[in-house]
């Protein structure tokens, strides 16, 4: 199992371009705030939960240290939100999106990466009778939810959360459809996929999902 050690935790996040940046002060406040946090949630801190705990604990500390060091409770959302955003790139979903194999290659891939790096604290639900033009599941258990809801920061994980609509809001031919999660006080987090005999403005309008 890769070690649970901040360094190496940044560096595989959202934020690994942005932080080499930061003053060094507040680098190594977020470095220890971050063996905190790996020690008070040391519960989900094993081999699959590994790159979720990266984004989770470096979000965590960045918005509080940030806040230490005189930002902002707004500015330091701000920030975290903005640069974890940012670093996203669509581009290689929405190519792969074109290909009329890509709604059967979710199907198969999505159930089996997500064993393979949920660990300790998830749950889904995975329906295998969806026609041929549709994928959906559930997310019935989080880490994020439960991570955040009691520290009162479940603003951090919709900002998560948002990352889903980059990513798979404008696919070509393919409708992303979430009407709720966990951590917008949503009992589940239902994830839908519908493809499309044309694209986007072409006989169907794109959901807003959330």
């Amino acid at each position: 199992m890769k070690p649970y050690e901040p360094k190496a935790m940044v560096a595989i996040s959202r934020y690994q371009k942005v932080f080499p940046t930061l003053p060094q002060d507040v680098r190594e406040d977020v470095y220890t705030r971050m063996r905190e946090l790996i020690q008070e949630e040391r519960a989900y801190c094993d081999k699959g939960n590994y790159e979720h705990m990266a984004q989770i604990l470096t979000s965590i500390a960045l918005y509080e240290v940030l806040q230490k060091h005189g930002r902002s409770e707004a500015e330091a959302y701000r920030f975290v939100s903005e640069e974890m955003w940012s670093f996203l790139d669509p581009s290689g979903m929405q190519k792969l999106s074109k290909a009329g194999f890509f709604l059967p290659l979710m199907k198969k891939v999505v159930p089996l990466g997500f064993s393979k790096k949920s660990g300790t604290g998830w749950r889904y639900t995975w329906h295998k009778d969806d026609p041929k033009n549709e994928f959906h599941f559930e997310c019935n258990e989080c880490i994020y939810a439960k991570i955040l809801t009691k520290r009162n920061l479940l603003k951090l994980g919709a900002m998560c959360c948002h990352a889903d609509i980059i990513n798979y809001g404008s696919l070509h031919y393919t409708d992303f459809i979430r009407t709720q999660t966990l951590c917008q006080g949503g009992d589940v987090c239902d994830f839908r996929f519908v493809r499309h005999d044309t694209d986007a403005g072409d006989g169907w309008e794109r959901s807003q999902s959330i």
